[in-house]
């Protein structure tokens, strides 16, 4: 059984830039409370995803490859807009952040996770790592792909 335990932070100054970036592309076959089923493109691989309920920063994930020809396939089928960001991965203190920069409909946003062993796990803090946003949902990316961040009303710009 596969487990995730991700915490997420919003980006805030510089610093994380430095790392080589990597296009991602991705879209959701089901994103409901229960299950989240995604396909995704990065580089020259692709996987399908299943990703249980949260609880906490905990959840069932069970992540495989598939054929990169049959992900862009299956991407045509995922409900829009897709999800498009730039990662960078940057090792810290024996973890490794992974900071996306969003691009299309959610330009402009920067979040940062990284994975745990556990819960409680303490880990090192970046300067550029700013507020947690673990248990806000509407950080997931899909529910980004549903409500994209400039429309949230905090964003819009009048």
């Amino acid at each position: 059984m596969g487990v995730e335990i991700e915490r997420k932070f919003l980006v805030c100054g510089a610093g994380w830039e430095v790392a080589e970036p990597k296009a991602y592309c991705q879209g959701y076959l089901s994103r409901t409370a229960e299950r989240t089923v995604r396909v995704r493109i990065g580089g020259d691989s692709a996987y399908i995803t299943v990703k249980g309920k949260s609880q906490g920063a905990t959840r069932l994930e069970f992540e495989y490859p598939i054929p990169v020809e049959d992900a862009r396939q299956m991407l045509e089928l995922c409900e829009q807009p897709l999800i498009e960001k730039t990662r960078r991965v940057i090792p810290i203190g024996g973890h490794h952040w992974e900071v996306d920069e969003f691009e299309g409909a959610n330009a402009g946003l920067v979040i940062a996770e990284i994975e745990l062993s556990s819960e409680d796990e303490v880990f090192e803090k970046p300067a550029w790592v700013g507020q947690e946003v673990t248990s806000e949902r509407r950080y997931f990316n899909s529910q980004l792909s549903l409500h994209p961040w400039p429309e949230w009303p905090e964003n819009r710009q009048s």
